[in-house]
Order: C-alpha cells, then structure tokens, then sequence
C-alpha cells in the first residue's frame, strides 16, 4: 500500500502510514485511524493465520477496535474504553472462526493510540509495538508479549539478542486465541513536536532499534517523506538479504501542541534529585555551622586581643616609670630595690 496520509479534523496531529507485503505472498497487517467523539485514534494490527487467516484476523481487529472506541460510553477513561474495544475484536476474530472453520486458528496482534487534549492512552497486545520519540530521543516504548522477551525481562538475554533468535516470532499473546485477552494499556502525556510510531515486527524486527530510533526522528524532513522512507530501507534490506522478509507496516503521527497531563519524574531521577537535595541541606548546615563557629571564634579573640594588647600597653606604661625611677637614684641599689619592690605592689 502505497503511503497513506491520516486525514483529521484534529489541530492536535499529523500523520501518515504505509503498509508493504516485503517478500511475502500476501500482506496479513491492517491499519486504521479515526476522529472519534474522545479524540484521534490510530490502530496497526498484525495478523496470523494460514491461508486467508491472517489478514481477515487483523482486517477484524482495526475494524472492531474503531468501532468498540466510536460506540464507547465516553464518561468511561480512555483506558476503559481501548480494553473494552480491544476485548470486543477479540470476540469478533473468534466468532468468526467458529463460523468459518477454514479460519479457525487465526489472530492478530494490536497497537492502538488514542491522543485527546489530555493525553495519548497507548494499548497493545502481542508484538507490534508503539514508540514515542521527543526530539532525537526514544521516552517511551511498549514491551513485546513474546517468548524472547519475557527472557529480555529476567535479563537473561539483551533485546538485540531477542530481535535476532529464530523465535522472535514467538509471541505470548494475541487476539482470537482465548476469550479473555490481557489487554496492557499506559497514558502517556505528549509535547509539541512528539512521534508516537506505530509498527508491526517486520518494522521493528529488521533493524537495530538505534536504526529506527534515527530514521524516524530525522526532522530534515516532512513527516511524509521519514515514513516512506523507513518503510523502502527495511524493504530494501529484506530484498538484498534474499528476500522473503516479514510484511511491514507503520504509522508515525505527530502531535502539534502540548497534552494538559504532564510528564511525571521516573524514579531514578526523583532518587538522584532526593540524594543532590540532601548533599545540598548537609552543605548548607555545614557552611551555617562553620561560620557560626568562626564568628564566635573571631568574636572571642578579639577580646583576648584586646586584653592583650591593653595588658601589653600597661606594662609598657609601668616598664618606661620604672626605668625613670632607676635612673633618677642614680643607680643606688637600695633605692632601686625599692622601686621594684613598690612596682610590684601596685601590679599586684
């Protein structure tokens, strides 16, 4: 499918997807988007199946999902809402193989994005993912249900090892396998200039995440251009490594003003503010303490000082009549044994 703009009467978007069969003999990923009552949705599932499976399965899921959001109670939160719509194309994707045999069997994952003024409420399930990009950097990204990653999860592997096993593809869950699906949903607050990219494993499992993370924060271009661009590479680096690769499908929006949910301090940032917060109180009690100590210190010397100074006056006062009074007996020991005697007597 060739690239698609997102059409919206929201000031708050703008957006594009395209969706490519890579080197399969049918393309089984689906994409949608929609003004609904609560805000813009846009929604990427990956389907699975043999046969017609696949794309039928995932065709269901965006076509519910929407649906679920449109007919919603929107007194409901959002998150509600995306559970209950999500739960429902669960429902539909397995009705429809009970009443199609040929097409028991088949599922799809999902990634779902709901922006309101407020917020983007983000919810998946299986192994497409959705990212936020601010600026050049990734702040956020779903978390794979897959078999790799819950290894990825107990650190026993790194994730580029999990994007490189033979089961990747492995996933732990997705839509139409049982009735009850664990749907996982975050809210997530946005800024002027943000990209939540939305994509299937074909996507996100063809190249290293720092790749993607570059080619879908390049801002030399329009937005247009950066997602049919991601979409040749991976293409192409699937053709030149023989073909065969995964279908490929993304969508990138960007929001263009500020959501009113701000963003909330992780916890290694709140312990290293707590522990400079602490060093600080400690640095300042310390800097009152020593010049406490140094004005009292300065304060008590200045008296010795000058007790010192008047003691030293005194005696110098007391030496010069005492050298008078000698040389006035012309050196007459007696006299002079009297002088002193008298000296130290008024010391005394």
């Amino acid at each position: 499918m060739d690239l698609t703009q997102l059409k919206t009467e929201s000031p708050l978007i703008l957006g594009f997807a395209e969706s490519r069969i890579g080197g399969r003999s049918e393309n089984q990923d689906s994409f949608d988007w929609a003004d609904t009552p609560l805000g813009f949705l846009v929604t990427v599932c990956d389907g699975m199946g043999g046969g017609p499976g696949g794309k039928t399965a995932s065709s269901i899921a965006v076509k519910e999902i929407i649906a679920g959001v449109m007919e919603a109670d929107q007194q409901e939160s959002p998150s509600n809402i995306l559970i209950k719509a999500i739960r429902r194309a669960n429902m539909a994707i397995i009705n429809r193989g009970t009443e199609q045999p040929a097409l028991q069997g088949m599922g799809s994952t999902c990634t779902v994005v709901l922006i309101t003024p407020k917020s983007a409420t983000v919810a998946h399930v299986g192994d497409s993912r959705v990212y936020q990009f601010r600026g050049n950097e990734k702040i956020f990204r779903t978390f794979d249900h897959s078999m790799m990653f819950e290894l990825v999860k107990q650190k026993v592997i790194t994730e580029e090892q999990a994007r490189l096993s033979a089961q990747s593809n492995v996933i732990t869950r997705a839509l139409g396998i049982k009735p009850d699906v664990e749907v996982e949903v975050t809210e997530r607050p946005f800024e002027t200039g943000d990209r939540f990219l939305l994509c299937t494993d074909g996507i996100h499992g063809a190249v290293e995440e720092k790749h993607l993370i570059k080619l879908a924060t390049n801002r030399k271009s329009n937005l247009g251009p950066v997602v049919d661009s991601i979409a040749t590479d991976i293409d192409n680096i699937g053709h030149t490594t023989g073909g065969g690769h995964d279908n490929l499908t993304l969508a990138i929006v960007e929001t263009k003003s500020n959501s009113t949910l701000k963003e909330k301090m992780n916890r290694k940032i709140k312990q290293i503010l707590l522990i400079i917060g602490i060093i600080c109180s400690v640095s300042i009690i310390a800097n009152i303490y020593l010049t406490v100590k140094v004005a009292k210190f300065n304060n008590s010397n200045e008296g010795k000082l000058h007790t010192m100074c008047e003691r030293l006056k005194n005696d110098s006062i007391q030496t010069a009549k005492l050298i008078q009074n000698i040389e006035k007996v012309n050196g007459d020991s007696a006299k002079v044994s009297k002088i002193i005697n008298s000296q130290k007597r008024q010391q005394q």
